[in-house]
């Protein structure tokens, strides 16, 4: 029942978060950011980038300890890199904000990039697509066992992946949204 609940949850948290991510990809693409219409949310997301980029990773972060800690899911060794990367984002956006500085901007943007890499990775690893580098590794589970799988696509990797792309967007958003502005003039506007 529980486990349910947490895949439906958050396997819809991520469907939202790739639509997120289209629009702001296309957005950035067509070159639309002060479009009147398309281009005020945009704006508006900006303008928040850092805050919305803290509740992602820390819906990421609860997520995972879900589902380790308390579904009792054995993470394999591509799982833990992705949460090494994962976990200092929260610390490091919710330090930030606290501050109320935005030098962490291009260390976020890394992690991000790295972690968002290992994520698709491991997704093509349980797709199939790859050898799993952890499947006969004897200490932990394999690479290519799929726990959740909803929506006919969402695993607990492409979970990762959407959260680290989204966090991505909206850091290089926030940046340069607040290019020179500090995050308390942003989060003053809230």
């Amino acid at each position: 029942m529980l486990s349910n609940i947490v895949n439906i949850t958050l396997s819809s948290l991520t469907v939202l978060a790739q639509i997120i991510v289209i629009y702001l990809a296309v957005i950035i693409l067509i070159k639309k950011k002060t479009h009147p219409l398309l281009g005020r949310p945009f704006q508006w997301i900006g303008r928040r980038g850092m805050i919305f980029a803290f509740i992602v990773a820390l819906i990421a972060m609860v997520g995972s300890l879900t589902y380790s800690d308390i579904l009792g899911y054995e993470p394999c060794k591509l799982c833990w890199y992705q949460r090494i990367l994962m976990y200092p984002l929260v610390l490091l956006f919710g330090m930030a904000i606290w501050r109320k500085e935005n030098f962490i901007l291009p260390y976020a943007m890394l992690l991000s990039t790295i972690g968002g890499a290992i994520a698709l990775y491991h997704y093509t690893v349980q797709l199939g697509l790859v050898a799993a580098p952890c499947s006969v590794s004897g200490y932990s589970v394999s690479c290519a066992k799929v726990f959740t799988m909803r929506f006919g696509y969402i695993t607990i990797p492409m979970m990762a992946f959407s959260a680290f792309m989204l966090i991505l967007f909206l850091t290089m958003l926030s940046n340069k949204a607040q290019g020179g502005e500090t995050v308390n003039e942003t989060s003053d506007r809230l």
